[in-house]
């Protein structure tokens, strides 16, 4: 059995266990019968042991986590190239427009990390998972706060918050390349 049909299986047991449990539950209106009720739970929890078991095999399985380490290694690297453009440029772009450009540069490489995150946990354990995504959700931070400077023309703060979020950025990539690293100085 391959671990989609793994996964399938297990969400239709799942939903079979959930609707005969209710079925069940409304059968009689003044009690339950108990003993069909228990047979659904336990057909339900093993759907969700089998979706589980499944999922964790797709999102884990070492052509996916190559996959997705790559895929974050090439996001962050353009964020912090395009960060670094954008805070050079910062004082010839019009304060309104900066919003602009956030939305037009910045989005396919954040999603794209954001949705392949989990596999640092994977590959190099949680605290490396929690040091890079501590400066990265940073950088993240203070891009929203530009984003939001820029609509409001505050040219101060997007010029501030532009090389904040740079350095942010810039943080976590220097954290995910030294976990690659076998000779970098950080412990984790």
């Amino acid at each position: 059995m391959t671990d989609h049909s793994k996964k399938m299986i297990g969400y239709i047991l799942l939903t079979v266990g959930f609707l005969a449990g209710a079925l069940v539950s409304v059968m009689e209106e003044e009690k339950v019968n108990w003993n069909y009720f228990a047979a659904t739970m336990a057909v339900g929890v093993t759907g969700v042991i089998l979706a589980r078991a499944g999922h964790k095999k797709i999102h884990t399985s070492q052509t996916a986590l190559d996959k997705n380490i790559t895929s974050i290694e090439t996001a962050l690297e353009n964020i912090v190239k395009n960060i670094t453009e954008l805070n050079d440029r910062k004082e010839s772009i019009n304060t309104y427009d900066v919003r602009f450009e956030i939305e037009k540069v910045f989005i396919d490489d954040l999603t794209s990390f954001v949705n392949s995150r989990q596999c640092i946990s994977h590959i190099f354990g949680l605290t490396a998972y929690g040091e890079v995504m501590s400066s990265f959700a940073a950088g993240e931070r203070y891009l929203n706060r530009v984003w939001s400077a820029s609509a409001d023309g505050y040219i101060d703060e997007v010029n501030a918050y532009i090389e904040k979020s740079r350095q942010q950025f810039t943080e976590s990539l220097e954290k995910l390349n030294n976990l690659k690293d076998p000779s970098s100085n950080l412990h984790f």
